[in-house]
């Protein structure tokens, strides 16, 4: 029988994540427009930037060429790290995370430092995921420094790409986070894995909605005992291995918008 904390921990987790389908739309339903892929890249081509990113093997990632999509992960570290890097490393691919400052980045300091070793992008979620939207200014300010600066302390980089938390943002939260020189990127593709255990679904909805310069979100969860999240690690070598066989490269969130690059206060989706 679960203890009480870890019950207590779950129903946490689960009113906070649940909500994430709520998506916010690419203009304007929460008080902001957000730039696609493809723009960021044009915008800095027109200006004489390479047409290229240069992946962490050194080889060069054309994503005005080539069907890009970027995987990130929302929640994490947790226990179930490992096991994401694992397959990210057997099929030689890398991806962005959006972590939680407390009670993981500050709990798993070892998997953060994994993630940036492998040359996986390490971003943030936020300190403790409060939906930004309904606090106050300072609270929002102290939500996403706290969030970033526990990431830079464990691997001496500071995050400069915040996912807001349920993606919900705002004309105010992008002002703040330009503030911070951050750039908020929000998805286009959801699994969906905090409805479900069946991995195969979870796997069927990315696969049935992704597009060229998608940004494909799934969670990797702290609580082991949490069964609505048993279906993702499942899910993520059919999910690769698929888009892999529809000619899909994967890249980082970054590598997505290069030759740009993300620009404080814009909303990348």
């Amino acid at each position: 029988m679960r203890s009480t904390t870890t019950a207590h921990r779950v129903r946490t987790l689960a009113a906070l994540l649940t909500t994430a389908a709520v998506a916010v739309g690419l203009t304007g339903c929460n008080g902001y427009d957000a730039t696609a892929p493809a723009k960021a890249r044009d915008h800095a081509s027109a200006g004489g930037a390479a047409a290229f990113a240069v992946g962490s093997d050194g080889s060069e990632v054309d994503c005005r060429k080539l069907r890009c999509v970027a995987l990130t992960f929302d929640a994490g570290p947790s226990v179930r790290t490992p096991q994401i890097l694992d397959i990210l490393a057997e099929y030689h691919i890398h991806a962005t995370f959006f972590t939680l400052g407390k009670n993981h980045v500050m709990e798993h300091p070892e998997m953060v430092r994994a993630m940036a070793a492998q040359g996986d992008e390490v971003e943030t979620l936020t300190w403790s995921h409060q939906i930004l939207t309904r606090i106050s200014k300072d609270e929002v300010r102290k939500e996403i420094t706290e969030g970033r600066d526990a990431v830079e302390k464990v691997i001496g980089v500071r995050p400069t790409l915040l996912r807001p938390p349920q993606g919900r943002t705002s004309g105010t939260v992008t002002a703040i986070a330009k503030d911070l020189g951050m750039s908020e990127v929000v998805w286009s593709t959801d699994g969906a894995d905090y409805r479900t255990t069946d991995s195969a679904l979870i796997a069927q909805r990315i696969e049935k909605h992704t597009k060229r310069d998608g940004i494909i979100l799934l969670h990797d969860l702290v609580d082991p005992t949490d069964a609505g999240y048993n279906g993702t690690i499942a899910a993520v070598p059919g999910i690769i291995s698929t888009l892999q066989g529809r000619g899909y490269t994967f890249v980082t969130v970054k590598q997505l918008l290069a030759p740009g690059t993300p620009q404080p206060g814009k909303v990348y989706k």
